[in-house]
């Protein structure tokens, strides 16, 4: 947010200075917002994996040249575009489990079930139909997503040139799959703080 640029980030120096200024800076700036989410560890410990995250961009300064959009203008990534995101998105995600875990040993339990001998295993399902299912929807919504990356929400456009009756149709399909899908009732994270 600016609010951590303008009276975090730039008082502490900013970019200007060594490579390791940058590196403090970015260490300090990354903790403190994972702070600002809460008063527990695993918070830290998310705003820490994402600054160790940027750090060998920081440290090689190619942090400003990816800023496009992967892929722009063309319809399949290159494959070093597509192991980025998929890379991108593994780290992420594996960052969040202590974003919403309860407790650091939380996390790692969580983490330990994830690498165990499981990993390896082909999953089970109960509900073969609904596998599927769900595997179809999840297939449309990437493509809608990556189909999308170029305007500020994905789906802004989707079906804007259609007719009206068949796009809120769409609206109206994609609201049904929100609340059949959606599984027990959870509270949203930011209403704990």
């Amino acid at each position: 947010s600016t609010w951590f640029r303008d009276y975090l980030y730039i008082p502490l120096g900013g970019s200007r200075g060594g490579t390791w200024l940058k590196v403090r800076n970015t260490f300090i700036l990354f903790v403190v917002s994972g702070f600002w989410h809460g008063a527990n560890w695993t918070f830290i410990a998310w705003g820490f994996l994402n600054a160790l995250y940027i750090m060998p961009s920081i440290i090689l300064s190619t942090n400003r040249k990816n800023l496009d959009v992967v892929a722009k203008g063309k319809y399949f990534p290159s494959v070093k575009e597509f192991l980025q995101i998929g890379l991108t998105f593994s780290l992420i995600v594996f960052a969040w489990i202590f974003f919403r875990a309860d407790s650091i040993e939380h996390a790692f339990s969580y983490i330990s079930g994830i690498f165990s001998s499981s990993l390896f295993e082909i999953p089970h399902f109960q509900g073969i139909r609904m596998a599927v299912l769900l595997g179809f929807i999840i297939a449309g919504f990437m493509i809608v997503e990556w189909n999308g990356r170029e305007g500020q929400f994905a789906i802004a456009n989707l079906g804007s040139s259609w007719k009206r009756k068949y796009r809120w149709s769409l609206y109206f399909a994609i609201i049904t799959m929100l609340f059949i899908f959606s599984g027990k009732e959870q509270q949203f994270i930011y209403f704990q703080f």
